[in-house]
């Protein structure tokens, strides 16, 4: 499903996988009633023939392309993921991106970034690709370049991990032991359906609620921007890098107070 979902095809999908998994309608609707949108960005290996024209929107690593005058990022994070604004689907999200330009996220995803940072590059603006090899203090260094390889968007649906708490789920719940691995594998099937059978588990994840390993950083007015998994950038690297911010910085493009956490 690379078109955008609507509200009526979201709900569809959701009330259908209730059906088919034993769950009651009032349940799904408190699903719905908690769920938000998101974007995966996943590899070509991972979409379905269906999906496969899609057009690509991101890459993993390289080396940033930079308009005059702007540095690299303090610290010499590696580059780990870039946007093309414009090949996003913007009306799936409920957050508000940039419309053209590219979005650069920088952070160090083997250890706990010591500083990490996203920078918007407008459309039209002559840029440059800056090179890996710098000095420090005299001496030559060289920044952490990751293989770069396209990502695809792929809609998807995130549920909040409070949903459980609503009435007529908690009742459900109540009722017999063996409805939590039901709601589990109904989560699950809405999740994969709302993808259209994409492969999305260690994707990036834009928008939406966040699936941590640990605690959710998206609390209070904190929204998940981004959510990107080590093995999404190197197959080799276990980690969870989880960007959030405040819905009003992250559409007025105040990228420096987001807020970074790695989890592992």
């Amino acid at each position: 499903m690379i078109a955008d979902m609507t509200t009526a095809i979201v709900q569809e999908l959701v009330l259908r996988t209730a059906e088919k998994r034993g769950v009651p309608e009032a349940v799904a609707q408190e699903l719905l009633a908690d769920s938000r949108p998101c974007l995966h960005l996943v590899p070509f290996e991972g979409l379905t023939p269906a999906q496969q024209q899609a057009r690509p929107a991101a890459h993993t690593g390289g080396l940033p392309c930079l308009p005059d005058g702007v540095d690299w990022p303090d610290g010499r994070r590696p580059l780990v993921l870039t946007i093309d604004c414009a090949a996003l689907p913007r009306e799936t999200l409920d957050i508000e991106l940039p419309p053209d330009g590219s979005l650069l996220f920088f952070a160090a995803i083997e250890y706990e970034p010591e500083s990490s940072a996203v920078l918007h590059v407008p459309a039209g603006l002559r840029t440059t690709q800056r090179s890996a090899a710098y000095e420090l203090d005299g001496e030559p260094e060289q920044v952490r370049v990751y293989q770069a390889d396209v990502l695809y968007p792929v809609p998807g649906l995130t549920v909040s991990p409070d949903w459980r708490d609503a009435p007529a789920t908690s009742a459900f719940l109540d009722s017999d032991a063996d409805h939590d691995d039901i709601l589990d594998d109904f989560e699950d099937s809405v999740r994969d359906a709302a993808a259209g059978g994409a492969s999305h588990g260690v994707a990036v994840q834009l928008g939406g609620f966040s699936r941590p390993w640990q605690s959710a950083p998206d609390e209070g007015d904190l929204v998940l921007l981004a959510q990107i998994h080590g093995q999404s950038i190197d197959r080799h690297v276990y980690t969870q890098t989880l960007i959030v911010g405040t819905r009003e910085d992250i559409a007025a493009r105040r990228y420096e107070a987001l807020e970074f956490e790695q989890q592992v």
